[in-house]
């Protein structure tokens, strides 16, 4: 099985919006084989617990824009792992050292990689 092209598409948005407020280290999981309530998996990391809350809030905000619906949204108060639910597209924005210690990439290291379309920065 492989994510749908909705999933992809939203996942596109996500990353961007990510992207746009200093989210770091994306990588997007195709997670649709083992896990049949979702497709896809993105991890974004945020260096301090306030910029993890913006980008969660960015996500969720050009998301909803464009008609996505959030489902259910956990750990946004403390600012250290933000789980947004959209169904096809579960978006976990860490913290550095959260995302370090909980190593979701590990976890999932059997799922492809999502390749992820995102703007070029000049340093």
């Amino acid at each position: 099985m492989t994510a749908s092209e909705h999933a992809r598409e939203i996942l596109q948005i996500a990353a961007k919006a990510a992207d746009s407020k200093s989210g770091e280290d994306l990588v997007a999981l195709d997670v649709s084989g083992p896990l049949p309530l979702t497709d896809v998996f993105l991890l974004v990391s945020g260096r301090v617990e306030r910029n993890v809350i913006a980008i969660a809030g960015e996500i969720e905000d050009q998301l909803n824009d464009a008609g996505v619906k959030t489902l259910r949204r956990e750990g946004k108060a403390e600012g250290r792992w933000i789980l947004l639910d959209f169904g096809d597209l579960v978006v976990h924005v860490f913290h550095e050292e959260d995302r370090m210690y909980y190593a979701l990439e590990r976890l999932w290291k059997d799922c492809p990689v999502v390749p992820l379309e995102l703007p070029v920065h000049a340093d």
